[in-house]
């Protein structure tokens, strides 16, 4: 194999090249473990100023200074993140009173297995003298506590809500002079060319986080209407979770069929509650699919299902939830990178859906 001359001249074997590819992965994975108490806001930053820089367009086009352009945006933010907070933990506050009848309605589907296996068995299995009603109610009581402290620890761990809010000031008040700064350190290349891609970049993130938003909002809706219909409690609050939780592919439409249909399983009187939830989730998910997300988000991302899975447990170990949220940008603007340099388009590739032959 022939090895590989560095601008200086020296010649690399490659397995010295490879060996320090993997020094650089684990000195860069190390660096984002340690430092992801300020990384991930910054990261978080980063996003709601993408999110909300073609509103501080607007305004600034309408001969708003940028100064206020941008304080607005960022109360805009700090106003939508404080009412989600306030109504996701006033609606999981309420969930404990609405399992106080749980046990009854556990042990009502339990004697319907027992009748169920001995019509078609012969087998009296007597599950239901097995149950024990104080431990059932017990380890609800219990789950439900859970629930409400791990929301209150993740909100005490985003204490750090104030730098994101920080950090997206100055993002968004300093955006142009990042460019500038871009430029400045590619001088000796085409600066149009430069330009030109961080525009591109820009507008790719623009574009997905954008689209990605449009397309909760009309989640949100849809699993409104399903949940209202269906006569579920809560449906607003399990409509908004659901349509939020969208973002992290596979997993979070997961996530969110689930929570509703154990809800409606544990409050209602029939198994067609928890069955009829996953039925419309089906449904809404192949709307989804199939027309919003082609449609709205369009193929600006393109990752293929592999590389998206693999990117998303990397981010999970790595920064957990906002790891799996900020993973699928990140990715998407790296292998738009990737495509500008010959030498690492083989990993644009890798990373990129496979074309269809013709």
């Amino acid at each position: 194999m022939e090895n590989k001359r560095t601008s200086s001249g020296f010649y690399m074997p490659a397995y010295l090249k490879a060996l320090s590819v993997m020094v650089f992965i684990i000195v860069l994975v190390f660096f984002l473990i340690v430092a992801k108490s300020l990384l991930i806001p910054l990261f978080l930053a980063g996003f709601f100023a993408v999110l909300f820089t073609p509103i501080a367009n607007w305004m600034e086009s309408k001969k708003t200074p940028r100064i206020i352009s941008t304080l607005v945006s960022m109360l805009a933010m700090a106003t939508f993140v404080a009412g989600l907070i306030i109504f996701v933990f006033s609606t999981i506050a309420n969930f404990q009173n609405d399992f106080q009848d749980v046990s009854g309605k556990i042990n009502n589907y339990i004697e319907d297995i027992d009748s169920w296996i001995f019509t078609n068995f012969g087998v009296q299995a007597d599950i239901a003298e097995k149950a024990n009603e104080e431990y059932v109610i017990s380890l609800l009581s219990e789950n439900t506590g859970t629930i409400t402290n791990f929301a209150l620890g993740a909100v005490g761990s985003l204490s750090s809500v104030l730098l994101v809010i920080v950090f997206m000031f100055f993002l968004l008040l300093y955006r142009d002079h990042f460019v500038n700064v871009m430029l400045n350190i590619y001088q000796n290349h085409d600066q149009e060319l430069v330009r030109s891609r961080i525009i591109n970049l820009r507008k790719l993130l623009i574009t997905y986080i954008v689209g990605v938003v449009k397309v909760m909002g009309i989640l949100a809706i849809l699993n409104l209407i399903a949940f209202t219909s269906l006569g579920i409690k809560h449906a607003v609050f399990f409509a908004v979770i659901g349509a939020i939780l969208n973002i992290i592919p596979y997993v979070g439409p997961f996530i969110g069929a689930l929570l509703p249909m154990i809800y409606s399983f544990l409050t209602k009187d029939s198994l067609f509650y928890p069955l009829a939830v996953i039925i419309c989730f089906q449904i809404i998910q192949f709307i989804e699919g199939n027309i919003l997300t082609p449609k709205i988000v369009g193929g600006n991302v393109n990752l293929n299902p592999f590389i998206t899975i693999l990117g998303l447990l990397v981010g999970a170990s790595i920064w957990g939830i906002a790891g799996m949220i900020l993973i699928i940008p990140v990715m998407a603007v790296l292998r738009q990178i990737f495509e500008w340099n010959e030498e690492t388009q083989p990993y644009a590739i890798l990373m990129g859906e496979e074309k269809e032959k013709t």
